[in-house]
């Protein structure tokens, strides 16, 4: 991740998973198709990184899951935020707000 144009910036795929996951419940393949239509398509997510990351959000309590059928009548796992991912995505998204400012300081000096 990072590495080529469109990829998602290295340490800020779990927050864009949790905040994408703030709007609605949704499978692995919505939450990376979500991620690049609202980006305007400049990132996409590789499955090979989504999906350790779903399981390990998973496994720390920031999102659970459940099967459920989608619009096509197949079967998919859908990822929902729990409360601790709320509070996770609150913290991450304060984080990353003082990140991008000291940032942007640093490059105007």
């Amino acid at each position: 991740m990072g590495s080529n144009p469109g990829d998602v910036v290295q340490g800020t795929l779990e927050m864009l998973i949790l905040k994408t996951l703030a709007l609605e419940p949704m499978h692995g393949y919505g939450v990376a198709l979500r991620i690049e239509q609202v980006s305007e398509g400049v990132f996409r997510v590789n499955p090979g990184s989504l999906l350790p990351a779903l399981l390990r959000m998973e496994r720390a309590g920031s999102v659970k899951s459940e099967w459920r059928s989608t619009e096509n009548n197949r079967r998919a796992k859908y990822y929902m935020l729990t409360a601790r991912g709320r509070k996770a995505l609150k913290d991450e998204t304060s984080a990353w707000g003082r990140q991008t400012a000291a940032i942007a300081r640093i490059l105007e000096a």
